[in-house]
């Protein structure tokens, strides 16, 4: 089954109504045979924060060393966001693989009018996936309620109810304590409730115990439990809290509320974020027991990013995506905004037509301005009955305007912010991510050189098969694959094919979802395109604008700061270990160091790049005193060459002492699992090169699946790509290292390097590191005869136009990527 197809029979499960009750996802995992056996769940019950909670408790675990699986809803742009392990979306295939066992039995029930609805159906897909997987935890964030949630199929062995406010009153019941009840009932056998309802809401709470028994409190309030203090900004986009458990009663005692205390920075600004880590760490004490460790639980909570809960993307103007979709939420919206100095407001709204619109739009600041839009969706509320909120609301009549498209809105707000005004898009998750994608949106220039080609691109699109046939010929000149709204993308498809090109779209096409594309012309008639699009509505001018930088249609030239930025530079390697898989040993004593980088520079290496720990398999963790022991007195020593000295390191505190050795550039081969690293890496405005890892050191055993290598990696770095941003770095200062040799295997390899130009779609230079790698083995070269391959490579790499080779052999390698870019351009270094 194809996963168009796949993901088609799963949306048109939304067609029937939701109806209360866990039997009919029961009845569906029974048919599958309770993949779901053996696996621990923890449930997220809540009116708001359980998104947050379940993505600080799933990382926290993580952390702790477990394998965690996470369930969330709604998705931002993928169906499959909503469905991971260890932070990684279902592949395709899997998605695909479950509906083909699934379909039959779903369609027999939809025949009797029994059919499972699109939660219970993803809610079983989560489950399955978990257990085939042999996760260790599984974390589900409840849907409405909790006695009749799909979630509660299973028996958690730990829970938690965030918040209640008054929503889905025709299901829940018409007052919060009634709320409270349904909600409750996600309290696991034998252990306690965890719940952010504070002591001081006594109805409410009274109405929980009734149904819990035993129940932990957390927040502000002295009497809770466990204690937490909000205690503000430290930057833009990370806060302090403090959180102490005093003792408290059996209960407290067994939830993991006893004698302990911590403190924290989390990603997500806000008081109640930290009553949010509050319980998250209340329930992960519950999960791990004695076995977690400060260092785990601090590690987690920073490291817990979670997109579109108030995310500040740009600081000047200040540029912040919430998803509040109730006036509960735009309180607490408001609380943490009033922390930020700004000017003048300008406010983007988009909100569904089910939710309280006058309430959100009377618990919101009086903007300057406010653009009300509509998300692409049939569900979203008429822009002119929000204007008329908001004028309704207090708001100055002519200080209000409407257009259709979210990102229209917001490029509109953007233009008319000066740099110390806001720009906030708030009233619902789905306008948020149509706004997210001016910042995540990636448009893959694709290398087409013959008709397999062309067909490899079209399925990787999920274009039909006749699609494919009928399109494979026109692939020619320029191609791009990129993913929009469907009505942008139709638009696309119209002008392009007015223009002489050819556009292929996806066999999914679902409304609310969006759809690949695949764009098909010459760059002059992609020139025309992109000056059609830019006077259009619906976004199309922020797509005519990613399209030009994508193709490099009149971007003006920038004057190069880095060797990387005029041609491929060469960095030589220098591991001062005695472990390393190549070189160990060999330059561990400081002389020979200094002899070697020395050498490598002589040679013609731009960069000389400095590692004191290996990544190798089974490789021991150095200690972070000892790491900076081995490589600060070496950098000390040659900081003053000819070449500019990179510091390969994962851990921020080694970072932060080579740069004031001396380092220009921080390679971190971990992708920022060190919370601090983006942020010294922007402090000392150091370039950040940030590879994808999903272990490191390599651990040969891990198997990953990738639906398509290139592109699966592509969207991970984007999201890395977009923390170090966050931080402070320009995205040219940010290297993207595909990550040659961790967790893909030869053949992966090998296609990410005869696809490695892909890379550009994220508009940073790219380093490909495959230096004597085991990729070669795959041409039958083994340890001791990679340099061929490697110098081979390295030719391949610079001609696809690599920015940085990663190498151990600077001479040969130097030669390598200096005859590939004579063959383009003879001129080149004469």
């Amino acid at each position: 089954m194809e996963y168009h197809e796949a993901a088609d029979f799963l949306f048109d499960l939304r067609r029937f109504r939701p109806k209360p009750g866990t039997a009919s996802t029961a009845d569906l995992l029974a048919h599958l045979e309770n993949p779901h056996d053996g696996v621990r769940f923890v449930q997220v019950a809540g009116s708001n924060g359980k998104g947050s909670t379940a993505r600080m408790l799933e990382r926290v675990l993580r952390e702790a060393g477990l394998s965690v699986g996470l369930y969330t809803s709604p998705h931002l742009e993928d169906v499959r966001e909503r469905v991971r392990v260890d932070g990684r979306k279902i592949p395709k295939s899997a998605l695909a693989a479950f509906v083909e066992v699934a379909r039959p039995y779903v369609t027999e029930r939809a025949a009797a009018g029994e059919a499972p609805t699109f939660f219970e159906t993803m809610t079983a897909l989560a489950c399955w996936h978990f257990g085939r997987e042999a996760v260790d935890v599984a974390v589900l964030e409840v849907g409405i309620g909790g006695r009749y949630d799909a979630t509660s199929v299973v028996d958690p062995i730990a829970s938690a109810v965030t918040s209640v406010t008054l929503e889905h009153t025709g299901i829940l019941g018409d007052t919060r304590a009634e709320i409270a009840r349904d909600k409750a009932h996600v309290t696991p056998e034998g252990a306690p409730l965890v719940t952010g309802v504070s002591p001081d809401d006594s109805d409410v709470l009274e109405a929980i115990r009734e149904v819990a028994g035993d129940v932990v409190t957390v927040g502000t309030d002295e009497e809770a439990d466990v204690r937490v203090e909000y205690r503000g900004r430290t930057n833009h986009t990370e806060a302090t809290v403090a959180i102490e458990a005093g003792g408290g009663d059996g209960a407290a005692e067994s939830a993991g509320a006893g004698d302990w205390s911590l403190e924290a920075r989390i990603p997500l600004p806000g008081a109640h974020q930290a009553e949010n880590a509050g319980i998250a760490a209340t329930l992960a004490r519950q999960v791990v027991g004695d076995d977690l460790t400060d260092e785990a639980l601090t590690r987690g909570l920073r490291n817990a990013h979670w997109p579109g809960r108030f995310e500040v993307m740009e600081t000047e103007p200040l540029v912040v995506l919430d998803g509040a979709h109730n006036p509960g939420a735009c309180e607490r919206l408001v609380e943490t905004l009033e922390t930020y100095d700004y000017d003048d407001l300008h406010l983007v709204f988009g909100a569904m037509h089910d939710k309280d619109h006058r309430g959100m739009a009377e618990a919101l600041p009086t903007p300057a301005t406010v653009i009300a839009c509509e998300p692409a969706l049939d569900r979203a509320e008429d822009r002119a009955v929000l204007a008329k909120v908001f004028e309704q609301a207090g708001v100055d009549p002519d200080a209000i305007r409407t257009q259709a498209a979210v990102q229209d809105a917001l490029a509109s707000a953007l233009e008319e912010a000066d740099a110390d005004d806001c720009v906030l898009v708030t009233g619902s998750l789905f306008a948020v991510a149509e706004a997210r994608r001016r910042w995540t949106s990636v448009d893959i220039p694709k290398r087409i050189r013959t008709l397999e080609d062309a067909r490899k691109t079209l399925e990787r699109a999920h274009v039909t098969e006749k699609g494919v046939w009928r399109m494979r010929g026109k692939a020619v000149h320029r191609v791009v694959k990129t993913n929009l709204q469907y009505r942008q993308a139709a638009y696309l498809k119209q002008e392009l094919l007015s223009l002489g090109g050819e556009c292929a779209l996806s066999g999914l096409q679902r409304e609310g979802e969006n759809v690949d594309a695949v764009l098909m012309g010459t760059l002059s008639q992609f020139k025309r395109l992109t000056e059609k699009l830019a006077a259009q509505p619906y976004g199309l001018a922020e797509v005519a604008r990613e399209l030009r930088e994508t193709l490099d249609i009149g971007v003006a030239p920038v004057e190069p700061r880095f060797p990387w930025e005029e041609r491929t530079a060469v960095m030589g390697i220098l591991n001062v270990t005695p472990d390393s898989f190549h070189d160990g040993g060999e330059y561990d004593a400081l002389d020979d160091a200094v002899a070697r980088a020395e050498e490598m520079v002589e040679a013609g290496a731009d960069l000389i790049d400095v590692g004191g720990e290996s990544t190798r398999p089974g490789a021991d963790v150095v200690p972070t005193e000892e790491e900076i022991d081995r490589v600060v007195p070496v950098i000390e020593r040659i900081a003053e060459l000819d070449a500019l000295v990179s510091i390969d390191t994962r851990k921020a505190a080694v970072a932060e002492a080579a740069l004031e050795a001396g380092a220009d550039i921080v390679n971190d081969v971990s992708g920022l699992e060190d919370p601090e690293m983006r942020f010294v890496a922007a402090e000392h405005d150091a370039p950040l090169i940030v590879m994808h890892s999903v272990d490191a050191p390599v651990d040969p055993t891990r198997e990953v699946a990738y639906d398509d290598v290139v592109e699966d990696v592509i969207e991970e770095l984007a999201e890395t790509v977009l923390l170090a941003e966050k931080a402070g770095l320009d995205r040219e200062q940010i290297v993207v290292d595909p990550g040659i040799g961790f967790a893909k295997s030869a053949r992966e390899s090998f296609e990410l390097l005869g696809r490695i130009d892909e890379f550009r779609a994220l508009g940073c230079p790219v380093l490909f590191g495959h230096s004597h790698k085991s990729m070669f083995d795959l041409v039958d070269r083994g340890p001791d005869e990679r340099l061929v391959p490697t110098a081979a490579a390295s030719a391949l790499a610079a001609d696809r136009g690599v920015d940085i080779v990663r190498v151990h052999d600077v001479p040969e390698n130097v030669a390598a990527v200096k005859t590939a870019l004579v063959a383009r351009n003879p001129n080149r270094f004469s």
